[in-house]
């Protein structure tokens, strides 16, 4: 359960090989266990049907009430474009992008619903994205 007694989204990681559930093991290495989430991998050895059964498999054990965010690695790829597919069929929002920073802070706010969690993605994405060195350089002229 999530706060005030919601259910918690579901998460669902559907990317390229195992790139999401290498990102589930990370995020599990920083906060442990993680529970209603999981991770589809997509790759060209599979049928497109089997993997689209498996989605929707997941997407359904995944919803305990409060929607599914899937969240994949490339907008206009496969992972993306199944996830898409299925907008309409269940309570679902597909946000693009995943790296860490982002699966974490989703972690962390799962009692919001799907398309206002999309949002709390996007931003720790964006804000997950840092050009280390000009990071330095300003703080040792400053300092």
């Amino acid at each position: 359960m999530a706060k005030n007694n919601q259910p918690a989204t579901g998460i669902i990681l559907v990317t390229h090989a195992d790139y999401g559930q290498a990102l589930i093991r990370a995020a599990e290495l920083i906060l442990g266990p993680v529970t209603g989430c999981r991770s589809i991998g997509v790759d060209a050895s599979q049928e497109v049907d089997k993997t689209l059964a498996t989605l929707k498999e997941a997407i359904g054990s995944l919803d305990s009430g409060n929607g599914v965010l899937a969240l994949t690695d490339m907008f206009g790829g496969t992972p993306t474009n199944l996830s898409l597919s299925l907008l309409s069929a269940y309570r679902l929002e597909v946000i693009t992008g995943v790296s860490l920073p982002m699966l974490l802070k989703v972690l962390g706010s799962r009692h919001l619903p799907p398309e206002e969690l999309a949002k709390v993605a996007k931003n720790a994405g964006n804000q997950g994205i840092v050009v280390a060195g000009e990071v330095l350089r300003k703080k040792l002229s400053d300092g």
